[in-house]
């Protein structure tokens, strides 16, 4: 009785980190941070610009960061910048040599894409969008200016 429920336990603790889930995020300094949870992680700025991180909104100032999937896996999977990714040389734990290519295709394509769309925004004399009647807007050049940010935001996050 006792062999059975250990057997039970351990079954449930190696299939509860099998299907784990690493998850990244950036700071405001460009530093990437893995972590193994989706709870939210909040972020401010005190009054000295020190840097705070919580997962709770423990302050007027704080935001919630964007956490994005990375991988299966877990945290000790992760390898620093420079070390070797996978054990056959892949990017991510787990990743096939095939899959490898595929996402790096994928991202050259997305990279690519989204530095299009900033470029032919940057050169535009001026921005603007397609109302439901199909006629044109003219953004504010405040509102042109946010655009302009947030593509270039994503292109920056695309292709890095």
């Amino acid at each position: 009785m006792i062999r059975s429920l250990t057997v039970c336990l351990l079954v449930m603790v190696f299939s509860l980190t099998a299907n784990a889930d690493v998850w990244k995020w950036v700071d405001d300094a460009g530093k990437t941070h893995f972590v193994d949870t989706m709870t939210a992680i909040y972020t401010w700025s005190d009054e000295a610009g020190e840097r705070h991180y919580s997962d709770t909104p423990g302050h007027e100032d704080a935001v919630s960061v964007d956490l994005v999937w990375h991988s299966s896996g877990t945290l000790a999977d992760i390898k620093e910048p420079g070390e070797e990714s996978g054990s056959d040389g892949s990017g991510y734990p787990g990743e096939s040599e095939e899959d490898r290519f595929e996402r790096e295709r994928a991202e050259a394509y997305y990279c690519k894409r989204a530095t299009e769309i900033y470029e032919s925004y940057a050169d535009a004399p001026q921005l603007y969008r397609t109302n439901e009647e199909g006629e044109r807007e003219y953004l504010s050049k405040q509102d042109a200016a946010k655009t302009l940010a947030e593509t270039r935001a994503k292109r920056d996050d695309l292709c890095s």
